[in-house]
């Protein structure tokens, strides 16, 4: 039974992600809304519901490990495995809002993040200024997409055939969320089936099979956003789910739990921190053109390898563990740092040499 909920599942979000992408883009062009603001917005919080849904349950049935381990792991999955998956289909361009605000927003909101929970939980009052940060950043773009239309209305028409029009695109945007949430769901119970067999901890279920689970909506919706050419919306989809896991979804489940949600010192000391780094890695590789190359997309899904790895031999108590620790940060983030850093300078030169 498990295979078949595991199966129908991927098959649900594969055609629930295509629906989503087709109707919000459409949807983008006749409200004159830029497919950008489309993809940090409709697409992101869209597909990140299904995070919602699990870290809300979690939260009510006290399994802290999963409604924080969800988050912390679908925000690590969904820059070095989405992104790099994407970049490796073809190399995407990263818009400059992205550059100057919202990328710089995610690790502002993993640094918050970090801080809020120094003292081993996200009260609800932590909850509430969440959820206020949410509504702000979503008046911002409102804002920022109406000042980029210089005031400009979006063409009316009211004749039946462009009723038709809207009315399709809107049963496409709500038939692809439902079935996002659907396959998800489905595909989160046969993997944490699967999970259950080999004595896995709630905490690494989280981080791993429940966190890549619920993000396999944006894995599906960045790819096919890639290949249709509305890079806008792979790029932004990462980006705009990180910040609603965060703000909505971590801000949501800890206003509804009824004690807060409690994190692991194992969380507070490694997992995100490591959620940090991989934010604000963003910014360097973001830097080298305004391009995620194929190669930069290699390199994160290595690192994803590498952070799965060390989870597995974590839980596994294994004898390599202190060598491979060793070597990720001794060898491969030190020459990672400096090759960022070069690219990024020779990146600036050039960017200084066409400005004079």
């Amino acid at each position: 039974m498990a295979y078949i909920a595991f199966l129908a599942g991927l098959g649900f979000l594969l055609v629930g992600a295509e629906m989503l992408v087709r109707g919000a883009s459409r949807l983008a062009a006749r409200l004159g809304v830029s497919p950008l603001i489309i993809g940090l917005t409709v697409v992101a919080f869209g597909t990140s519901s299904p995070e919602l849904a699990v870290s809300i349950k979690a939260a009510f049935a006290d399994q802290a490990g999963i409604a924080m381990g969800n988050v912390v792991g679908s925000n690590i999955f969904n820059v070095l495995f989405i992104l790099g998956l994407s970049a490796m289909v073809t190399p995407l361009l990263v818009a400059q809002q992205l550059i100057r605000f919202d990328i710089p927003l995610m690790v502002a909101l993993s640094v918050a993040l970090l801080l809020l929970v120094l003292d081993g939980q996200l009260s609800r009052l932590d909850g509430v200024l969440l959820a206020a940060g949410l509504v702000a950043y979503l008046a911002f773009l409102l804002f920022q997409n109406a000042r980029s239309r210089g005031g400009a209305t979006a063409g009316n028409n009211d004749t039946p055939s462009a009723s038709n029009v809207w009315t399709v695109n809107l049963l496409l945007v709500a038939a692809g969320l439902a079935l996002l949430v659907l396959g998800s769901r489905w595909l989160v119970e046969g993997a944490v089936a699967f999970a259950s067999y080999l004595g896995v901890s709630e905490q690494v279920i989280g981080l791993t099979i429940i966190a890549a689970g619920t993000s396999l909506p944006e894995v599906m919706t960045s790819l096919i956003a890639a290949l249709r050419g509305e890079r806008d919306i792979a790029v932004g989809n990462v980006v705009g789910s990180n910040v609603f896991n965060i703000l909505g979804v971590l801000g949501v489940s800890s206003l509804l739990a009824p004690s807060g949600i409690l994190v692991a010192p194992a969380m507070i000391s490694f997992d995100i921190p490591v959620m940090l780094a991989v934010a604000v890695a963003c910014l360097p590789i973001c830097f080298t053109g305004g391009v995620i190359t194929r190669w930069e997309g290699a390199l994160l899904l290595g690192y994803y390898a590498a952070y799965t790895l060390y989870l597995i031999l974590a839980t596994a108590q294994h004898d390599a563990l202190a060598g491979f620790t060793g070597v990720m940060l001794y060898v491969v983030l030190p020459l990672t740092v400096l090759t960022l850093a070069i690219l990024s300078r020779q990146e600036q030169k050039r960017h200084s040499g066409r400005v004079r």
